[in-house]
């Protein structure tokens, strides 16, 4: 059978309107960019990844970065000067990068010991006293003020905030229109709280802060807060709006054709008040004149507004700045973090359903595979995954594009294939899919890997030292006030006895009906895992991997929450968590090898492929290959 070849691999990534597939081809853009950097008196200009609201996945309007660099990934930010253009990413997106990017591009390789961060390599370029702009709407405040430190150390002037955002002037009309999709009310059902207790809830910590409002500038905290879900950016069930919350009042700023009767009806019996998306800005600056010093008692803190510290540097100057304005950790995104017991009890029972749909996908492949002979491609297969989802009770979408990858496109991390030019899935080599769906009741998010034919013992000692990994972490019991920080390593202790290792992190936050990667809680190494402690109620991925580049690539991923557990003793008198695993689907049996695993791992894999059995079997039951398949899977090593 033909196959793609890793070189071939550029040509997958999903494109921006107006770009070219591949990213080749930038000379143009580039130039254009650096005509108007000119005519605004500009030298080095950053262009972030995220939008005004901080989103790691944006609507196709808001794709800046890429429009300019080609490059497709879903975290980076590139720089331009009148001579160079570089793109910033991590670990993940390597491999994607090194392909995506043409020749007026040079990729700064984040988190490596010899690469400079894209910060470090924009202060060098502004020594000399050159001008840095950015767009003010898409860097958070602390960012912002990091960055103008660091170029004014290194001789460069001030960092320029510049409304007029100089890639909209490159992409002009061509650049597709924001989205305004129906906006609808998610049911106490499934929400497991009502809008006005969330309200309170949030007023009481502003109390505390003595705060005299707080806007709320992320997405999916405006519809967590207000029990309301949409569907402007692909997979994320979130709509562009903003919300001021003070202690009497409460507006959503969002454009009301968005908004149905029932909707409208919804959120004014909550004492909801609607405004336009675009007054936001006018009406922060009619609060900043508002919050004039005021009198208060010798020694009290001057009352001031708070914003998320993620939160733009544009809203901040609009606030007037440090005078009026505190950033905090979003008390929202905390409080979002926790899931109640409707939301824990929906991530169970959605991640069964959707358990079923993938064990029914990874039937069918082996049957289409093997049996049939069939020649399928990547897309194929991610195609017949959504079909089977979208059967499933409560189904709404998936909740990323699907990471379907056959060999050596499965080294790349976050590989998307594209329709017409992926390559056709080889049975003889690694099949790992990575996908998730978004239903009422919760979000999934589930990575398999799978050979159907016969591995090199590499390959199966690597996958078996992942699965280790992912059992190590599973089974870990930690006191409260542990951070994923101080739990990374966990995952990774049985490849780097080997000298293996990953580059992405080993867990992230999943929302409830929301987004697929949710903050404040993860587990990596980055720094903010050390920040905020796991708790009862997170809901996390637990994801450790190996990639070969060019060869293969593996990765075990599920999703778990945080729980209480009993232990026999409870020193400084401290609770003591671990995890409850949800995702429901069967590990490969052709890839495991059994040698390496001692026997209370061989115990916990025989205990989770019953519970996979006897949760799913009974829908399946329609489906003899399918349950014949799942027999033969999670049956006792």
């Amino acid at each position: 059978m033909s196959r793609v070849q890793p070189q071939d691999v550029a040509s997958k990534f999903s494109a921006v309107d107006g770009a070219t597939e591949s990213g080749k081809g930038t000379m143009s853009r580039l130039k254009s960019l650096r005509t108007f950097m000119r005519e605004h008196h500009v030298d080095v200009y950053v262009i972030p990844s995220e939008d005004c609201h901080a989103s790691e996945y944006i609507a196709r309007c808001h794709a800046r970065r890429e429009f300019i660099s080609g490059f497709t990934g879903s975290s980076g930010c590139a720089v331009v000067t009148q001579q160079k253009a570089i793109l910033a990413t991590d670990g993940r997106y390597f491999s994607q990068a090194s392909q995506e990017l043409d020749e007026n591009w040079e990729l700064l390789k984040q988190g490596t010991q010899e690469g400079l961060t894209w910060q470090e390599w924009t202060a060098t370029e502004a020594a000399g006293g050159k001008v840095v702009a950015v767009d003010p709407s898409l860097i958070s405040a602390p960012s912002a003020k990091k960055l103008s430190e660091r170029i004014q150390r290194s001789g460069g002037a001030e960092l320029l905030p510049l409304e007029t955002n100089l890639v909209d002037l490159c992409w002009g009309s061509d650049r597709p229109d924001p989205p305004s999709n129906a906006v609808t009310t998610l049911p106490d059902k499934f929400s497991g709280k009502d809008v006005q207790a969330k309200l309170s809830e949030l007023r009481r910590e502003l109390a505390k802060k003595n705060s005299m409002g707080f806007v709320v500038s992320a997405l999916d905290e405006v519809a967590w807060l207000f029990n309301l879900r949409g569907s402007d950016i692909p997979y994320n069930p979130v709509f562009f709006s903003y919300a001021i919350v003070t202690p009497t009042t409460a507006t959503l700023y969002i454009n009301k054709q968005q908004l149905g009767a029932n909707t409208l009806a919804y959120l004014e019996s909550n004492g909801v008040s609607i405004k336009p998306y675009s007054d936001l800005f006018t009406d922060v600056r009619k609060l900043c004149d508002a919050a004039k010093p005021q009198e208060t008692a010798p020694g009290s803190p001057c009352p001031r507004f708070h914003i998320s510290t993620k939160a733009s540097w544009a809203l901040k100057l609009a606030l007037g700045g440090d005078e009026n304005v505190e950033e905090v950790r979003s008390p929202i995104s905390d409080a979002k973090a926790i899931k109640n017991d409707t939301e824990m009890d929906g991530m169970r029972a959605c991640h069964v359903r959707d358990g079923a749909a993938l064990i029914e996908f990874f039937a069918w492949l082996e049957d289409q595979l093997v049996d049939q002979k069939a020649v399928l491609d990547e897309v194929d297969a991610a195609d017949k995954l959504e079909e089977l989802r979208r059967r499933q009770r409560d189904y709404v979408g998936l909740s990323f594009s699907t990471i379907s990858s056959t060999g050596a496109n499965a080294a790349i991390i976050h590989y998307s294939p594209k329709r017409g030019s992926c390559s056709v899935i080889d049975p003889n080599s690694i099949y790992l899919c990575d996908s998730g769906a978004q239903y009422l009741d919760g979000t999934t998010d589930t990575t398999r890997t799978f050979h159907f034919g016969t591995p090199t013992d590499f390959e199966k000692r690597a996958y078996t030292l992942v699965l280790k990994g992912n059992i190590s972490l599973d089974t870990a019991i930690f006191p409260k006030g542990t951070t994923g920080f101080a739990l990374d390593a966990l995952a990774r202790q049985h490849l780097w006895r080997e000298g293996l290792d990953y580059r992405h992190g080993t867990g992230h936050g999943v929302g409830s009906y929301l987004n697929v990667h949710e903050g404040p809680i993860g587990i990596g190494t980055r720094v903010q895992y050390t920040e905020v402690a796991l708790s009862p109620g997170n809901v996390v991925s637990i994801e450790p991997g190996y990639y070969e580049e060019g060869s293969f690539g593996i990765r075990i991923e599920n999703v778990a929450i945080v729980t209480e557990v009993q232990t026999d003793k409870s020193f400084g008198d401290k609770p003591y968590l671990g995890f409850e695993h949800v995702t429901m689907v069967p590990f490969c049996r052709n890839l495991l090898d059994v040698s390496l695993l001692t026997e209370p791992e061989k115990q916990w894999l025989n205990e989770y492929n019953a519970a996979i059995l006897a949760k799913t079997e009974d829908l399946i039951q329609a489906n003899p290959k399918a349950l014949t398949w799942l027999k033969r899977q999670t049956r006792p090593v």
